[in-house]
């Protein structure tokens, strides 16, 4: 679940904010006033949002912006000339805040942080060179055995993994456990 960090100087504004969420269904949300605590909420998610004013105590939002995990964003809260000399990758809502604009761009930003995340989970995990062997030498051992392409071979390993429920190298290791003992 994603968190939705509030920063502003003023505390009282970060807690109106936050009640806005609230009252939207964003029940994640925590007020802050510096940076510093930001940060320190940061840690306790995977993702999320952080809302921020152009200048807190102690960090500007870039400097934020640059500190903050690869699923974390920024959305910058200003007056009409911050936002427009903003950095082109900060997303920016100005003052005085509209309700339904802060609203859409929460949703909109959360979904894309979403998006991202499943994408990530998607890429699958990177195999060591060892799992790669034992992918490699089942292959090369039913090419050589049953006069398959390595395609072929490849595509059976594949489903064998498929229709017993393991992992490619679960099924190669099994593989050659098997035709060894036949030897």
């Amino acid at each position: 679940m994603s968190i939705i960090i509030v920063a502003l100087p003023k505390i009282e504004d970060a807690k109106k904010i936050r009640k806005i969420l609230i009252q939207h269904g964003f029940e994640n949300t925590v007020a802050c006033t510096t940076a510093a605590q930001v940060l320190s909420e940061v840690n306790k998610g995977l993702s999320g949002l952080v809302i921020s004013s152009y200048k807190l105590p102690d960090m500007y939002y870039g400097e934020l912006n640059d500190l903050l995990p690869e699923f974390f964003e920024l959305l910058l809260i200003g007056s009409p000339s911050v936002v427009s000399s903003a950095e082109i990758s900060v997303m920016a809502v100005t003052i005085p805040i509209r309700t339904f604009e802060l609203i859409n761009t929460v949703e909109m930003q959360l979904r894309q942080i979403g998006r991202r995340l499943k994408k990530e989970k998607k890429k699958g995990k990177i195999r060591s060179e060892q799992d790669e062997n034992y992918i490699k030498n089942a292959k090369l051992l039913l090419m050589e055995r049953n006069h398959l392409t390595e395609e072929e071979a490849y595509s059976y390993i594949q489903k064998c993994s498929m229709d017993s429920a393991t992992n490619m190298v679960e099924t190669a290791q099994m593989i050659l456990t098997l035709i060894y003992d036949e030897i």
